[in-house]
């Protein structure tokens, strides 16, 4: 659904499992950090909205969104998580470079899930411009740090619910 149809920050709370004894590793990339710190914020705070703890929350930082997929790897080989959330923001230039960073991220992304069956949630905004960043960073668009994190609690939900039947 396109996003000017929906607010990234809506849901139905009664619809969100608890998050407790949940971990989460999520990783942000340090470029345009008024957008992705701002994410994280929202990611952060939805999971412990929701029931995570603090200490069950390991935020790490890379430099672009193209070491998103490698940062979100490292959580998977080197920390106990049961979902990592990757969160990030590629503007369109006027170069083929958004193009190649947004499939490069997105194809890494899912290729994660598969590899380690785990949750790895794709928090990447892809915008034309600038204004369209911040409308979905706590604009108008709501926040998508707190969809992501919904993603993740509810995918981690499921892999639970179905790994115990």
């Amino acid at each position: 659904m396109a996003t000017a149809l929906k607010n990234l920050s809506e849901y139905k709370e009664s619809a969100i499992p608890s998050s407790a004894g949940m971990k989460f590793g999520i990783v942000i990339s340090e470029y345009n950090p008024a957008i992705t710190d701002a994410l994280g914020q929202a990611a952060i705070e939805t999971l412990i909205k929701h029931g995570t703890s603090e200490h069950d929350i390991e935020v790490r930082y890379v430099p672009g969104s193209f070491e998103l997929v490698l940062g979100a790897q490292y959580f998977a080989e080197y920390r106990e998580t049961d979902a990592v959330i990757s969160l990030g923001c590629v503007i369109q230039g006027e170069t083929k470079h958004f193009d190649f960073i947004c499939e490069a991220v997105a194809q890494g992304i899912k290729q994660l899930n598969i590899d380690y069956h785990k949750p790895f949630i794709f928090g990447l905004l892809t915008t034309n411009n600038q204004q369209q960043a911040v409308d979905r960073a706590g604009g108008k668009h709501g926040n998508k740090g707190v969809e992501a994190a919904i993603a993740a609690i509810k995918m981690v939900h499921l892999q639970h619910e179905m790994e115990s039947q």
